[in-house]
């Protein structure tokens, strides 16, 4: 029988409520500061966006951000708010300066919702405009006014100053790392030349932009120097490596696009044009990008981003009735580097023998691949290592594609029970078969020849590149024991090997499965799963003594059904796998699953000794 729908059923919710209500649309997860790409983040980026803005129209050469436990600070020198409208940009939707293409040009935000979320989302949120020797104060809790200072005389120059305290009670137990706004904060500077960052007093200054991005990234294993070219509103920057796979760095006014989109996908279309160009020659694509490494940075007016969080650009043009972006991409880039590629005759040459590398490379492989493939789909008609959800990310129109995900897990007990669990329509499992074998310093031949990485590889569809991967999130699911640590490690490593692409675009992460279930013995209702010893003690007092049942969880094998519908469901815990900031993941692979060098046996002795002498 159909529920009661009447007129009482219908509401009207305040702006600040809606937010409160669904924060996912605004700023993606909430988390508690433990994954780079947490809310918290995103709240704190929201704010130093707008200051970005401001010194991209020219005001403003440096910003202050001071970032504590538990609160974060922005500090800027632009224009400063309209005193009469520092109320309304916070606490009003839609409302703001970057509907005037002329106040804001080319900016990042453009739906007036950024910062309307971060006070939405906080306890305490503090807006100052200083604007000609005047300043407007207003304080909020929860995106609700509580104080309206009146404007009053100042020695500040010019600017806004934003002060936020995340709402604990949506953000559990967070804390600010400002290790991991490092990157963010690098990126601003890389994208603004003549801008000073300063972080908790650290100083970030980058006077070469794209260029000094890459040198960040690349060791001394790069085929050649970096080709850099600066245009208006088009910055490019590239070079190859002998690291398998494609790597990128693109950007949107200023935004990290860690997914892409229109941009990147003809910046790597741009890359073979002007090499087959200038060679004359229709190379194969894959040849010309197999170990490149690059950087993209565009301006463009209203750009479109796919979600809130502006990960992926979806724009076709430039500017309203402007040109296509992507022929606009293609050909300023193939040109520059075409011409590049004459004037350098070194480059070229190199950029040539990595070519006919990665082509030799290509050919010896074809006959392996044949064979693995259709080893691949005869398994993949009858095994059970991949139970597949009916909807993936390359279904373009399908508004679920960006929940999808799959489940890399160990063993049948673990794969049977989320399998059982699971949401089928866009949660898939992937169970492997013991542990995989060691990646490191082998070819990609490897890929083929061992059964588990070929069936991974085609579960997801990766062979050639992330055009058509099939899930959103990749989540290494194992157990939080040596072994399931040792897996998770060999997992990472495959990709970070011959997929670096699949991390550097944030779709890697690693379930947080939690150490103990807190539980009212009769009430089952009331459970709570804690991730550490000072959750579980809170949540045994709330329940009290006379009822309590606490488990400890050994593995993801002893979880019931009904225990993982709330692990995988909507309140997830997941740690994003992200990239080292600076060229040290050869090194990093090498020291942990390279062969038994002297320097891990030390550190594993010296640390085996420290905590005997601890013990004692």
């Amino acid at each position: 029988m159909a529920s009661n729908y009447d007129e009482r059923n219908i509401k009207t919710l305040e702006w600040y409520e809606h937010i409160r209500m669904r924060p996912g649309m605004y700023i993606g997860k909430l988390g508690d500061g433990q994954s780079p790409d947490d809310g918290i983040y995103v709240l704190a980026k929201e704010v130093i966006d707008n200051s970005i803005d401001e010194f991209a129209m020219g005001a403003g050469k440096k910003i202050i951000i001071e970032m504590a436990d538990r609160s974060c600070r922005v500090r800027d020198f632009g224009r400063g708010i309209p005193l009469g409208k520092v109320i309304d940009c916070v606490s009003k939707m839609n409302t703001g300066g970057k509907y005037d293409s002329e106040a804001f040009q080319k900016s990042v935000g453009m739906n007036g919702v950024g910062t309307k979320a971060v006070n939405a989302l906080s306890t305490t949120f503090i807006v100052q405009s200083f604007r000609d020797g005047r300043c407007k104060r207003a304080e909020f809790s929860k995106g609700i006014l509580v104080k309206e200072y009146r404007e009053c005389a100042t020695n500040e120059k010019n600017g806004t100053e934003i002060y936020f305290e995340p709402d604990a009670d949506l953000f559990k137990n967070y804390r600010f790392l400002p290790a991991y706004m490092e990157e963010k904060i690098w990126n601003y500077a890389y994208l603004n030349t003549g801008l000073t960052m300063v972080m908790n007093d650290k100083q970030y200054v980058s006077p070469n932009g794209l260029l000094d991005l890459l040198k960040s990234r690349v060791d001394e294993t790069i085929r050649y120097d970096i080709i850099h070219c600066k245009l208006k509103d088009l910055e490019f920057a590239l070079t190859h490596s002998n690291q398998e796979g494609e790597h990128y760095f693109s950007f949107v006014n200023g935004q990290h696009t860690t997914q892409g989109g229109t941009h990147l996908a003809a910046f790597r279309e741009a890359v073979v044009k002007g090499v087959r160009d200038h060679f004359k020659k229709e190379f194969d694509a894959s040849d010309v990008r197999n170990c490149i490494i690059g950087a993209i940075s565009v301006r463009i007016q209203e750009p479109v981003f796919e979600s809130q969080t502006k990960t992926k650009l979806g724009s076709t043009t430039t500017a309203p009735n402007g040109p296509a972006l992507r022929s606009w991409i293609v050909d300023s880039v193939s040109k520059e580097l075409d011409n590049y590629l004459h004037k350098n005759e070194a480059v070229a040459k190199a950029i040539l023998d990595r070519i006919n590398q990665n082509e030799k490379l290509r050919k010896e492989l074809a006959g392996v691949k044949k064979l693995a493939n259709e080893r691949a789909k005869k398994a993949n008609l009858n095994n059970k290592k991949l139970r597949d959800c009916s909807v993936h990310l390359s279904d373009a129109k399908n508004p679920l594609k960006n929940e999808t995900m799959i489940f890399i897990t160990e063993g049948n007990s673990a794969s049977g029970t989320i399998t059982t669990a699971r949401n089928p329509k866009t949660q898939a499992v992937f169970s492997l078969r013991g542990k995989p074998k060691n990646s490191y310093g082998l070819s990609k031949k490897i890929v083929y020849e061992n059964e588990e990485w070929n069936l991974l590889q085609a579960a997801l569809n990766i062979e050639n590149g992330l055009d058509d991967l099939r899930y959103d999130k990749v989540i290494i699911a194992t157990d939080a024991d040596v072994d399931g640590m040792h897996i998770r490690l060999l997992v990472m490593t495959f990709f970070l090997q011959y997929f670096p692409e699949l991390v550097e675009q944030k779709h890697l992460y690693i379930l947080q499965a939690p150490l103990f279930r807190v539980r009212n013995r009769k009430d089952k209702k009331k459970t709570f799963y804690c991730y550490d010893e000072e959750e579980r003690d809170k949540a045994a007092k709330e329940i009290g003594k006379t009822d309590l049942e606490i488990t400890r969880f050994k593995g993801l094998g002893e979880m019931d059904s009904e225990d993982f519908k709330l692990l995988i469901g909507e309140n997830m815990h997941l740690e994003t796998v992200t990239m080292p900031t600076d060229a040290s993941l050869g090194k990093m692979l090498e020291y942990y699953m390279g062969k038994n060098t002297q320097a891990r046996q030390d550190y594993i002795v010296e640390n085996l000794r420290t905590e005997a002498v601890e013990e004692l």
